[in-house]
């Protein structure tokens, strides 16, 4: 608990002295809170000052009924009261007409240091979090009876407008897949080809035990049969014994837990059976590049390319022309009822959309209930199926706005203004209320509170801009909690939390708070027995992120760096580059077997064209375990 407090206190001084303002009753008033209310002053209390700090940003006033909790003086909270000063009127609480830029930031680091600490909820809150998943399925239920007719008929038609090109696309490969995979030209290319992923599975298979599943339904047996795709060729037929075909009755339902997001508030998602899991990806590697192709749309959906979103918050904050928008339980609040209206001229896509769906959830402390919204996180057809969603209600909101039927020109007049990344919109602000109006009727929940339609300030996928400024934070994400005490690392068997240290430790440097990175110098060289390096990194464009070509855990710098004799030690003996020596962080994965069939199948991947990276991949599999820190010569570039 020690080294947050001195951190806090450390970013504290440099913002101060930055700005010229003295923060000495500010560490005090952290110190005494901190000790009467515990981490969550830190983790909770702090950032809900910073979302009423941002709510009187975009309202340009600050308003009584915010800040609540902390001791005013006329007409501004006491507490970070140097740096709102520099911001709002103390007299009037009135936005000034030039606030200081590093005040907003110093204001908005200091709030948020600590907002999204992975640590395990209180038990309260994961039980509040599981009650609210099942209040929002009542609500997807309840939307879905109250939509008109006229409504639906709507939603069809911008539907259809926005996606009948990228659906029959998708539908028509399905088809080829399935009913025609033999043409003049020979056998086709497959474009439908199902894979695994590392992670969790409902049915509890790792690894490569998910390539000898004897589990199928009967809904996926209909459209993609077993033994076209869960065996390696027909001559193993006799497997077919083996396999239990469920009926959808008896299928299993997704496994529904917790995983840190916030103390407030942990994330919710859903662990889907390795079958569903194993199909939905064939989906979603079809659905994807045919959405980033289209001509119309494939600027307007986001998957892999969040810098699209950050340009457009920073025109937003500088412009004011743009609103950034905010969905609150997202992918939760999606209605299957939705993506079948979406979906319905295509009935082979929908067909197999449907067959890849989990139709049951078992929610811990509620039972195993029956889905109304069409998949939560943890579906891999969730990010691209709630993105076609979330647009297609922009633009029937767009459409409300423009008094007409929205037409291809519409589409390609705003083009460059409106933009889709998960639950992360952005919209021209003429269009703003009407898409927040028609995202509300259709069930969406919009987070008023991290949706800016006025004022300077924009917030898009992690980035955060006033006035054309970047005021984004560093925050910590990993400490070492043991008995409901949180503190930095403080020995070298916490990799993981040494790892993530280094990590905020450069985040710091290439935010420009070189003091704060400094003070963690001394602690992470201390804890590293000296071998720390450092480690000079570039970017390959202006907003990406500069990364070091280095895995060694080093200090980053963007000057220029003269090694010494004593600083490289050793020259590599065959590609004759410096090394240094320092700490490096490895992982085993878990062994994990597979049967000979199974191997084939895994191997046998139509569209796998690179050998496999790890050369004992049929005998480890799976996300790795444990990690450990080695030290190594290493070269630094």
């Amino acid at each position: 608990m020690k080294s947050l407090m001195l951190l806090w206190q450390e970013v504290a001084k440099e913002f101060g002295d930055l700005c010229s303002v003295s923060t000495t009753m500010d560490v005090k008033t952290v110190h005494s809170r901190f000790e009467h209310e515990g981490l969550s002053f830190l983790t909770i209390t702090l950032p809900q000052f910073c979302t009423d700090f941002q709510k009187s940003l975009s309202e340009q006033v600050v308003s009584r009924d915010s800040f609540q909790g902390f001791t005013w003086r006329a007409g501004l909270p006491q507490f970070l009261g140097g740096f709102l000063d520099l911001v709002f009127s103390r007299s009037s609480g009135v936005l000034l007409d030039d606030p200081l830029i590093e005040a907003i930031q110093a204001v908005r680091q200091l709030t948020l240091l600590y907002g999204k600490l992975e640590l395990p909820a209180a038990d309260r809150r994961r039980y509040a979090a599981m009650k609210g998943f099942v209040e929002c399925e009542q609500e997807v239920k309840r939307a879905d009876a109250c939509r008109t007719l006229a409504e639906k008929l709507e939603f069809r038609q911008v539907s259809d407008l926005l996606w009948n090109g990228v659906i029959q696309r998708v539908d028509n490969d399905l088809y080829r897949d399935l009913w025609g995979k033999r043409g003049p030209e020979g056998p086709r290319s497959p474009n439908f080809v199902p894979k695994h992923g590392p992670g969790a599975t409902a049915d509890r298979l790792l690894g490569n035990e998910k390539f000898d599943s004897q589990e199928w339904t009967e809904r996926l047996e209909k459209i993609f049969p077993y033994g076209e795709y869960q065996l390696p060729n027909w001559r193993y037929y006799y497997r077919l014994d083996r396999v239990d075909f469920l009926e959808p009755g008896a299928e299993r339902p997704v496994r529904v837990i917790t995983v840190p997001k916030t103390m407030k508030t942990p994330r919710i998602i859903a662990i889907e059976p390795s079958y569903m899991q194993y199909t939905q990806q064939g989906l979603k590697d079809m659905l994807v590049p045919a959405i980033q192709d289209d001509e119309y749309l494939g600027g307007v959906v986001g998957f892999d390319d969040q810098w699209r979103n950050n340009h457009l918050a920073k025109e937003g904050s500088l412009t004011g022309s743009l609103a950034t928008l905010d969905l609150s339980e997202a992918s939760d609040r999606v209605s299957n009822q939705l993506v079948r209206e979406m979906l319905r001229r295509h009935p082979l896509l929908l067909e197999a959309v449907d067959a890849t769906r989990s139709r049951k959830a078992d929610v811990p402390g509620f039972g195993v209930l029956r889905l109304a919204k069409f998949a939560s996180m943890g579906s891999a057809l969730t990010f691209p199926i709630e993105a076609m969603v979330f647009t297609t209600v922009v633009y029937l909101g767009i459409q409300w706005s423009l008094g007409h039927r929205l037409k291809r020109s519409d589409i390609s007049s705003l083009r460059g203004r409106v933009r889709v990344y998960g639950d992360d919109i952005i919209v021209p602000v003429e269009y703003a209320k009407s898409v927040v109006h028609a995202l509300e009727l259709f069930g969406f929940k919009v987070n008023v509170r991290k949706s800016f339609l006025t004022g300077k300030f924009r917030e898009s996928c992690g980035k955060e801009f006033y006035d054309g400024h970047d005021v984004s934070v560093v925050r910590v994400r990993r400490v070492v909690y043991q008995d409901g005490l949180a503190d930095l690392p403080s020995s070298r068997k916490h990799v993981r939390e040494i790892e993530s240290t280094v990590a905020l430790r450069n985040r710091f440097y290439l935010s420009g708070l070189w003091r704060t990175a400094a003070w963690l110098d001394s602690k992470l060289a201390s804890l590293l027995g000296g071998y720390f390096p450092t480690v000079v990194v570039t970017a390959s464009a202006p907003w990406v992120e500069p990364s070091p070509r280095s895995h060694v855990l080093g200090r980053w710098s963007v000057c220029p760096f003269r090694y010494s004799i004593q600083d490289i030690g050793r020259i590599h003996p065959a590609y004759h580059v410096p090394l240094v020596r320092g700490w490096v962080v490895s992982s085993s994965l878990p062994s994990s077997k597979v049967s000979g069939v199974g191997a084939l199948l895994k191997v046998l991947n139509p569209k796998r064209e690179l050998p496999f990276e790890d050369p004992q991949h049929l005998e480890r599999a799976g996300r790795p375990d444990a990690v450990r820190m080695k030290l190594r010569w290493t070269p630094i570039d």
